[in-house]
């Protein structure tokens, strides 16, 4: 009920409880942008009971515990809240120790000896400590400092005097290193304020070794496959069975494309691998892009076929012309060239044709259901209400929504799917959402936007793409993929998903890189 009364608040509620635990304002406001992290700090600040307030220091601890607790550990988490507003634990560095040692432990037994151990409970560093830590450092590179006086990076000594006193607070060291580096090289002169002048590095010549004739054969050249695309089948034969489509009533409906189907598509392409880079212009690009511009540029390359670049361009809210120039500077630089560049927003015509004709096929209706009411009912496997309304009054609440005499928020085209698919993709997807927002390619010709569910297969299939490359999250998407495709009569390339490239401690989210940017 608790939770339930939290989620139920304004912004101004809780906003009011952020500055509460005197968090700066910039830092309060940022809190809201994130719903599900504005919630569970929202709680937090309950559990702590904080409601009420309290100082700087333990408000920007617990601000840190809701963003980074790990929640193997969650059994653990109101302990931790205990010892930071006892004052057991006072800085980023106990907190720390506490939350690495909480994150092994999971929902284990916690021995509270060695919890304060980790994390530096009781621990008291003198003075003299620190002192003599920040001594040891200073004389050790002593001879540097009078040569670079304040050009010196005193942040090196800090580093290293820290580990010394491990659990001393962050200030008083540093406050120790600005004191003995001033009694070492005096009060700062005008020559120390100018900018220090880069020296160029003198470069020691190369001395030149002879290389036997014997070493340099022994050299292996790398091994590169010759075809690393062989296994996928050619164009000419893509009229195998991609996939089955299972329904909850027991039927299975076989994928391919008919004879008919694969002749018109390679009498269009003559025959050539198409495919295509598909980014949507909402962020920047990182370098999971360029793996994923080496498969579908690359595999083009290869067989001397051709690569769109298409931007997925369905959500107008979040999509910038600075993306769409900044993609095309990239693929560039990496040494791609598109065959054409394209937009979904362009087959916008199209698709809303196709909307229509599953409109009066059966199989899609105007739904009215809210998002939270969608949730419960996907939750509760049970259809919309307005599930089987008939075709000629879709096809008018419909003709209404693209007329914008219906809000925003208040209605949706869904696809006619299994609502008791084990498959969630199979489920009555929505098609098409109203959003009075001008598009960055195309204006404010439309006030309906197709999604990337309903866009993404059949633009493939509008471009003749013979191989459509993906990531693996995808992967559970082909069942909706081609099932859209078959009901159209649409052609339908061959769907393969690779991996993901993620990098630890690397930054690859969209998001956060606009952010960063």
């Amino acid at each position: 009920v608790e939770r339930q009364r939290i989620r139920m608040a304004d912004d101004d509620s809780f906003l009011a409880l952020f500055r509460a635990i005197s968090l700066d304002e910039s830092t309060a406001k940022a809190s809201l942008k994130n719903g599900k992290f504005k919630t569970g700090l929202a709680e937090l600040i309950r559990e702590a009971g904080l409601e009420s307030g309290c100082d700087k220091s333990v408000g920007n601890l617990v601000y840190k515990v809701a963003a980074t607790f790990p929640m193997e550990a969650i059994k653990h988490r109101h302990l931790l809240l205990e010892y930071i507003t006892s004052r057991n634990i006072t800085n980023t560095d106990q907190l720390t120790g506490a939350q690495e040692f909480l994150k092994i432990l999971g929902d284990g037994s916690l021995n509270t000896a060695d919890f304060e151990l980790a994390s530096g409970v009781g621990v008291v560093v003198t003075p003299e400590e620190i002192e003599a830590a920040v001594s040891a450092q200073v004389k050790a590179v002593e001879a540097q400092l009078k040569e670079d006086r304040y050009h010196y990076n005193t942040s090196i000594l800090l580093g290293k005097a820290r580990k010394e006193v491990k659990w001393a607070p962050v200030g008083e060291v540093k406050a120790e290193v600005a004191k003995q580096v001033e009694a070492l090289l005096g009060p700062k002169t005008a020559e120390d304020e100018k900018p220090r002048e880069k020296k160029p590095k003198a470069k020691a010549p190369k001395e030149k070794k002879a290389v036997p004739e014997k070493t340099k054969a022994a050299e292996p050249e790398p091994v590169l496959p010759a075809d690393p695309y062989a296994f996928f089948p050619k164009p000419e034969n893509n009229k195998d069975i991609h996939t089955t489509v299972n329904w909850s009533d027991g039927r299975v409906l076989p994928i391919r494309n008919t004879p008919e189907q694969l002749e018109t598509h390679l009498k269009t392409t003559g025959g050539k691998v198409m495919t295509r880079f598909p980014p949507e212009p909402n962020g920047y690009l990182h370098i999971g892009h360029a793996k994923a511009m080496f498969i579908d540029f690359g595999m083009a390359e290869q067989y001397d076929g051709a690569c769109y670049l298409r931007y997925d361009d369905t959500n107008p809210e979040a999509e910038k012309l600075e993306y769409i120039l900044h993609i095309q500077d990239i693929v560039t630089w990496m040494g791609w060239k598109p065959w054409k560049i394209t937009y979904s927003s362009e087959y916008f015509d199209r698709l809303y044709e196709l909307a229509v004709r599953l409109i009066k096929d059966g199989l899609a209706y105007v739904c009215h259901q809210t998002k939270d009411e969608i949730e419960e009912s996907r939750k509760n496997m049970t259809p919309s209400p307005w599930r089987n309304r008939s075709v000629e009054e879709n096809l008018k609440l419909f003709e209404d929504m693209r007329r914008g005499l219906v809000d925003e928020g208040k209605a949706t085209l869904r696809v006619k799917g299994d609502y008791k698919n084990e498959n969630a993709n199979m489920w009555d997807q929505i098609a098409y959402r109203i959003k009075f927002v001008e598009h960055p390619h195309i204006g404010d010709k439309w006030c309906i936007y197709p999604s990337y569910d309903f866009t993404h297969c059949l633009v493939d299939s509008f471009e003749n793409v013979t191989h459509s490359l993906c990531t693996l999250e995808f992967e559970s998407r082909r069942a909706s993929y081609y099932w859209l495709l078959d009901v159209l009569g649409q052609y339908k390339p061959v769907v393969w998903e690779y991996s993901r490239l993620n990098i630890t401690n690397m930054v690859m989210s969209k998001r956060k890189l606009n952010k960063l940017v």
